[in-house]
């Protein structure tokens, strides 16, 4: 967020935080949600990259395009396993994560 919308936030009597403050996070928790976001943007980069749509994401991984587009929006019911593995069907590999994760 930038600074500008901050303070016009705050002026209103908003408080403006983090969701780990917010939900009161451990850095485990922490850690564990980010990974999680970081993945979906690392799914929906590469379908982007593979020139593949949410639906035919979906037909590879036998399941549903809401289903695809709740992974890539990070959705807290997606699993990590769920994430991995849709991952690997783009054809990813583990140094393809690795590398965009960092």
């Amino acid at each position: 967020m930038n600074s500008a919308k901050r303070k016009k936030l705050e002026s209103k009597g908003w408080k403006v935080g983090t969701a780990k403050e917010f939900l009161n996070l451990s850095p485990e928790e922490t850690a564990y949600v980010e990974m999680k976001l970081a993945l979906s943007k690392v799914l929906y980069e590469f379908r982007k990259r593979k020139k593949l749509t949410q639906h035919e994401l979906a037909r590879r991984l036998k399941s549903s395009q809401s289903r695809v587009a709740k992974m890539e929006a990070g959705d807290p019911s997606v699993s990590l396993d769920l994430l991995f593995r849709s991952l690997f069907a783009l054809g990813a590999s583990r140094k393809n994560v690795t590398q965009m994760l960092s």
